[in-house]
């Protein structure tokens, strides 16, 4: 915080009531008034930078460097991931593995109940786990909507599914970051993945009859039960298994993986009576060798090989001060400001994805270098508006931050005493909302749940349990998350739509969660 105070108003509920309005007119412009992201982004964006300068007081050159620097981490890492992670696809379907990495999803079973748990959740889950801050929305979505699927349809089933693995995204960074902060009470990331532990498995045990239940209702649950019943109990079992015994870092990988295989060979023995087509047309594809279609998923493999690599402590300490490697680290502070910005060049996750997608278009006969940088010219002309939208959401977000008014909601929503595990998920909730990303939600509240676990006498884990559970809930109906949707399936614009489809189930599971969190502090 930059702000002299975060309380301007000497009024705590007044300065929370005024530092809610971003989050409030958010709502407002894409439920309501049914704006199109980017304008509703905008728009926010100039009603925070006020509220952040003359009512919260923060000095003007803090205010713009807030919002310049939310321009330069859009763009750099996450507007870079994204965009690679589009090429990556657009490369594989130029060079014709994406037809084969179809075909064999559909030769499992033609039932697109089947595919939903194949692609939109374990598919989903492996990539939230390989990479996180969009990828997995992003390439499950189109991948549903080539396999016959609507494309607002695609993109909130995807996002929904999402809410099954956003807690231990990008190598289990959300919770893993936890280490980092010097909590009071000295609470670290294996307590607080032990706690997710009591939580997450409930919420993932039910996402997958949730997606079934939305495209083919209660018929089509009992119809494919079986199927959803191996993924749902072995995905949710061998995620809390690990993040009881090894914690956060594969906390994604390992179960998605697992639930795939185990649902692939059971599919072998076990098929619905009925097969559900969303059309009526069965997917056509060419049936294809093994070899083929380990090829075809080789730019996914690629993709998690050089992600992990980029993950690992010992190749992030490459970047460190005074490491080999620090030279390729260029850091400023923003003109006018004390505010620091730092870009990563070749450390970025984007720089992994690049690689992956280089290494295929190198190994493809069927593509030439000259047509992937058209394709990659092709994908930055598509994906501008949501990128934009995504500085906007973020230039919003560190005015809030660096302004106090983050902290007069934290504070605020502290003060109710021995009913803040109630309200606890909500704060993560607003986090990621704002941002985008539980990991920004946990840097913002993680050090408040701490605290107020302790003023309050309840487990501070489990606070920052439920802040994690509450954010990675609010990724539904993330501007930043519903940006990226929409962009990834050809419907920018489409941005209110889309939030009205998964706000319900948003606030549905955030009710649950606070309920469940109120309960579990009863004992902790």
């Amino acid at each position: 915080m930059l702000a002299e105070s975060f309380n301007p108003f000497d009024n705590l509920v007044v300065s929370a009531l005024v530092a809610a309005i971003p989050i409030l007119l958010f709502l407002l412009c894409l439920t309501v008034l049914k704006m199109k992201g980017i304008y509703a982004a905008l728009l926010n964006l100039m009603v925070t930078f006020f509220i952040a300068l003359f009512l919260f007081r923060l000095p003007l050159g803090e205010s713009l460097g807030s919002v310049m620097q939310g321009l330069i981490q859009g763009v750099w890492p996450i507007g870079y991931i994204i965009v690679m992670a589009v090429w990556l696809y657009k490369v594989a379907v130029k060079s014709g593995k994406f037809e084969t990495l179809r075909g064999s999803i559909v030769g499992i079973s033609k039932d697109q109940r089947i595919h939903l748990l194949l692609i939109g959740f374990c598919f989903n889950a492996f990539l939230e786990g390989a990479a996180g801050f969009g990828v997995p929305i992003a390439i499950c979505a189109v991948l549903l909507v080539s396999l016959g699927f609507k494309p607002l349809q695609a993109a909130m089933l995807c996002l929904i599914a999402n809410g099954a693995s956003g807690a231990f995204g990008a190598i289990g960074i959300p919770v893993g970051i936890i280490d980092t902060f010097a909590l009071e009470g000295g609470v670290t990331s294996m307590e607080v993945s032990l706690m997710t532990a009591l939580t997450l498995p409930l919420i993932n045990f039910t996402i997958p009859f949730l997606l079934i239940l939305l495209i083919d209702g209660i018929k089509g649950v009992k119809e494919v039960l079986p199927a959803i019943l191996v993924t749902s109990t072995t995905y949710t079992v061998t995620q809390a298994l690990i993040t009881v015994v090894l914690g956060p870092e594969l906390a994604d990988i390992i179960p998605s993986l697992f639930a795939m295989g185990l649902l692939a060979l059971f599919l072998k023995k076990w098929q619905p009576k009925d097969i559900f087509l969303l059309d009526g047309k069965e997917c056509q594809t060419e049936k294809h060798s093994a070899g083929e279609v380990i090829k075809a998923w080789s730019p996914f493999y690629l993709l998690t090989a050089f992600v992990l690599v980029w993950s690992l402590p010992a190749f992030k300490g490459l970047f460190a001060e005074g490491a080999v490697l620090e030279w390729a680290v260029w850091g400023f502070i923003i003109p006018g400001s004390s505010i620091p910005v730092s870009i990563d060049f070749m450390g970025a996750t984007g720089t992994a994805i690049l690689l992956a997608g280089l290494t295929t278009v190198a190994s493809t006969r069927a593509i030439r270098f000259s047509q992937s940088l058209q394709l990659l010219g092709k994908t930055v002309r598509e994906f501008w508006k949501p990128i934009l939208m995504i500085c906007a959401i973020i230039g919003i977000a560190k005015l809030m931050t660096y302004g106090g008014l983050t902290t007069a909601l934290g504070e605020a929503v502290a003060t109710t005493g021995k009913v803040f595990p109630l309200l606890s998920p909500v704060l993560g909730w607003i986090g990621v909302f704002m941002t985008g990303s539980v990991v920004n939600n946990n840097t913002l509240f993680a050090p408040i749940q701490a605290t107020a676990g302790n003023i309050i006498g309840t487990n501070s884990s489990l606070l920052i349990a439920a802040n994690t559970a509450g954010g990675v809930i609010a990724k539904l109906v993330s501007p930043q998350s519903i940006a990226i949707a929409t962009a990834a399936v050809g419907k920018t614009g489409s941005e209110a739509p889309l939030t009205n489809m998964t706000l319900k189930y948003s606030f549905g599971l955030l009710f649950f969660v606070c309920i469940w969190t109120l309960a579990l502090s009863l004992f902790f």
